[in-house]
């Protein structure tokens, strides 16, 4: 995880898209530039596996749509992310364009990375939970647990899951994780 973010101007959506196709991830928080290395191929194998289970229960059944990194989400002028699961359900649908999600999808999952793993937990959880996500999973390959994150009031209260795991919100759909593993 490294910023290149040198002078005190926010990066917004425009500088963003000017960015070259380099093979990186670019996100900007807060109107910082963030950048990391392509996942690695377990991280992509884990992220497949997982949007396999929620395109089956959302997509094929019509609730809404599934997309996967690389896509922009922009949460704000300066808050913009690529997580590597995105669900967006039908009656939110106003909110994708041709380029980009604009606006707060129904759930974000983020897998982690060694070396991405304080960026998701920590800045990314911060940035979710002030654009009010109404929910969050953090994917740990290597405990084979994901940590979902439910706003309530506001606030991120918190519930670990190894076996399978539900959406709270609609579209309420379930992840079977010993397929996962």
């Amino acid at each position: 995880m490294s910023t290149t973010s040198s002078s005190s101007t926010k990066w917004d959506y425009e500088s963003y898209a000017a960015i070259p196709d380099d093979g990186l991830r670019h996100e900007i928080i807060a109107g910082e530039h963030f950048m990391n290395p392509a996942p690695s191929l377990d991280h992509q194998t884990v992220s497949r596996r997982i949007q396999f289970q929620l395109y089956t229960e959302i997509e094929l059944t019509e609730l809404g749509q599934v997309f996967n990194a690389p896509v922009d989400v922009q949460l704000s002028d300066h808050d913009i992310v690529q997580p590597d699961l995105v669900i967006v359900s039908k009656d939110r649908r106003h909110i994708l364009t041709p380029t980009k999600i604009k606006g707060v999808p129904n759930l974000i999952v983020e897998i982690l990375s060694p070396s991405n793993s304080d960026h998701d937990r920590k800045r990314k959880r911060t940035l979710y939970e002030q654009n009010l996500v109404p929910e969050y999973w953090i994917v740990d390959p290597e405990e084979h647990s994901i940590l979902q994150l439910v706003l309530t009031g506001g606030v991120y209260h918190e519930q670990s899951y190894h076996d399978e795991i539900s959406m709270t919100i609609p579209p309420c759909v379930s992840v079977d994780l010993t397929k996962v593993w």
